[in-house]
């Protein structure tokens, strides 16, 4: 019983002493570490008290004097405190933290991390396959030769990889015209889900499909990548279609997703090319916009919000029926018609004019753009549907563009400008949309754009795709940033180009948008657009023309009676005082643990001085004392450091 009473006794006492060690050693280092580094750290000065203070006690010879005895006890104990202080900094200066995931996220699922490593891998054998290590490892350039390699690595990569080539074929900003070319090829396409699994996600987000639906049609409509699609009608006899998410995909995609973010982390730190093209903004953008296609909840709301700033009842958006939709399910208006790419043989039977539909569809299109803002950001020729009844239907809302209205007025005042050929508003609206470097040249910046405009807006000129090939190099050159949402815009045109060259060949998109920039400007001229105009402006500026008088009067009363005076805050910004208030304790610490160090070997120089014990004297006692101060001092300061 005595026996079990001391080990229960000596284990309760070890345990307190380890979490005031690394209790004590988190305060005064003053940052946050994970409970394990901390346990470990205080484990590490338990475990060298008893050690450190038998030491220092050790000398007081048999008699053991009282009087010094807890001094020497408390700068031991201070001297092992020290120890797990430099156990976290030295542990937090070679594996910082978040660099090695802790051993709770290890043990937390084990299964899906042995899954997702041997996916990531099978992804690189895939493109080290086909050639594309060199590129990986970052000692190499791409070139023409890799576009097509690269594309077929995608293709076999599976449906991720797929809709990243796809999204890829529009960024002429970034790519090359080959990689371009190459990656528009890709297809999403995918085997049809059998039947009792379509049933069963179903089930799970609506119900039994029998009591929901009236008639539903088993055989797909289309089957893509991540979702197939289905005939159905409801027991009010509207005819739907009914979009069901395939089983599983969610995991799939975002261990996918995992990988891209990876290899474009890789990239960028060790390609100087992948750096200069933004490949981790282009990942995060792209994992972004894939996850808002999985929930078709979002596709619901961006129907709607189309629908509802639609001017052109030529082109038919169908509404979703919101009380049908979850985010693997989403019920909505069937139209009745053929995709634009097999419309052909229908428009040349009615007698329809080619050029009318074209013109149609690119109108609204740039509508949206320009006017609403919420514009259909992949309107490739099978997201847009030839209907029984002549008019244009615009389905697939799973990209889907949003302009604010700074960046709505920005395109605005550029169309203005390239009508009036005016290159330095031209200038001032573009740096307005792009991010631009710290250092440019916005005279060589004028005159390039100045140079652009002559050759394709000029007199005579036809304009055509190769206008945005410009552009883009033009954006390389002076090392400007296109924006997401502008680099959406690009992408819908690009995407519309093909499908509108398909539907009327010879159809200039750029000839025709600049035609609807100018009707814009006309409409925007007219007497009624004017007044309102003028009416918007005068009613943001009314509050300030009211509160002018009175503080033009009290500020010339002031520097007539000598009183005027300007109040300059400095450091207002919260961050600002923050940031500074840091940097000073960091040297303040700094200096006294200099001080602390120097006056502490003083004191262990001097000789004489009261005796401690027979080796130690009062001198060499504060002496060491001030070692340790310096020590705590400066391990503070490189937590931070380390930290950072």
């Amino acid at each position: 019983m005595g026996t079990t009473t001391t080990v229960v006794a000596f284990i309760t006492g070890t345990a307190i002493n380890t979490w005031v060690m690394a209790y004590g050693a988190r305060r005064l280092l003053n940052v946050r570490f994970s409970l394990v580094r901390t346990a470990m750290a205080g484990a590490a000065g338990q475990a060298v008290a008893s050690p450190i203070i038998s030491a220092l006690i050790g000398d007081m010879g048999v008699r053991r004097e009282l009087t010094p005895l807890p001094w020497f006890i408390c700068l031991g104990f201070a001297c092992a405190l020290l120890v797990s202080m430099t156990v976290l900094v030295l542990w937090e200066a070679f594996v910082p933290t978040g660099t090695v995931p802790s051993p709770l996220y290890w043990f937390g699922g084990v299964r899906s991390r042995i899954a997702r490593t041997r996916r990531y891998w099978r992804i690189t054998f895939v493109f080290l396959r086909h050639g594309l290590g060199p590129y990986l490892r970052g000692r190499a350039r791409p070139s023409t030769q890799t576009a097509r390699s690269f594309t077929h690595a995608l293709e076999q990569g599976g449906v991720v990889f797929v809709k990243l080539g796809q999204v890829l074929s529009t960024r002429r900003d970034v790519l090359p015209t080959e990689f371009v070319q190459e990656l528009g090829r890709l297809q999403d396409r995918a085997t049809p889900v059998p039947w009792p699994e379509i049933e069963r996600v179903i089930k799970e987000e609506l119900g039994d499909p029998q009591d929901v639906f009236a008639t539903f049609d088993r055989t797909p409509l289309a089957a893509a990548s991540i979702a197939q699609v289905h005939r159905a009608t409801l027991p009010s006899g509207e005819d739907v279609v009914v979009k069901i998410q395939r089983p599983g995909i969610r995991a799939v995609v975002e261990r996918d997703l995992d990988i891209v973010g990876r290899l474009a982390r890789t990239l960028h730190d060790r390609a100087g090319w992948a750096k200069a093209f933004g490949v981790v903004e282009l990942a995060d953008g792209f994992a972004t916009a894939l996850r808002e296609e999985l929930d078709f909840r979002v596709e619901a709301r961006n129907m709607a919000s189309v629908a509802a700033t639609g001017r052109n009842t030529d082109v038919v958006i169908p509404h979703p029926y919101d009380d049908l939709c979850t985010n693997r399910v989403l019920v909505m208006q069937r139209l009745d018609g053929v995709p634009l790419g097999k419309a052909g043989p229908r428009i040349d039977a009615q007698g329809m004019d080619r050029t009318k539909l074209a013109h149609t569809l690119l109108d609204t299109v740039l509508r949206q753009i320009v006017l609403d803002g919420v514009f259909h950001a992949d309107p490739h020729p099978g997201n847009i549907l030839l209907l029984e009844d002549g008019r244009l239907g615009l389905i697939d809302f799973g990209s889907v563009g949003r302009l604010d209205t700074e960046l709505r007025g920005c395109l605005q005042r550029m169309l203005h400008a390239m009508n009036r050929g005016d290159a330095v508003a031209v200038t001032d609206a573009f740096l307005e949309v792009v991010a631009r470097p710290d250092e440019l040249d916005e005279q060589a910046l004028a005159r390039a754009l100045g140079a652009f405009m002559a050759r394709h807006l000029g007199p005579g000129t036809t304009p055509g795709m190769a206008m945005f090939t410009d552009l883009f190099r033009l954006v390389a050159r002076f090392d400007l940033a296109v924006p997401a949402e502008i680099a959406a815009v690009f992408r819908a045109l690009a995407t519309l180009e093909g499908g509108l060259t398909e539907l009327a060949p010879g159809f200039g998109i750029v000839t025709e948008a600049q035609a609807f920039g100018e009707s814009y400007l006309r409409e925007r001229l007219q007497p009624g657009s004017l007044q309102q105009a003028a009416n918007d402006e005068l009613l943001s500026l009314l509050p300030l023309l009211r509160r002018l008088p009175r503080r033009l009067d009290r500020i010339t009363a002031a520097a007539e009676a000598g009183r005027l005076t300007m109040n300059i805050r400095l450091f207002a910004d919260e961050g600002d005082r923050r940031t500074v208030t840091g940097l000073l304790q960091q040297v303040l610490l700094t200096i006294l643990a200099s001080t602390a160090g120097v006056m502490a070997v003083m004191l262990l120089g001097l000789r004489g001085g009261p005796a401690m014990t027979a080796d130690v004297t009062l001198y060499e006692f504060f002496g060491y004392c001030g070692l340790v101060i310096c020590s705590v001092l400066s391990l503070r300061v490189l937590a931070v450091i380390f930290r950072r």
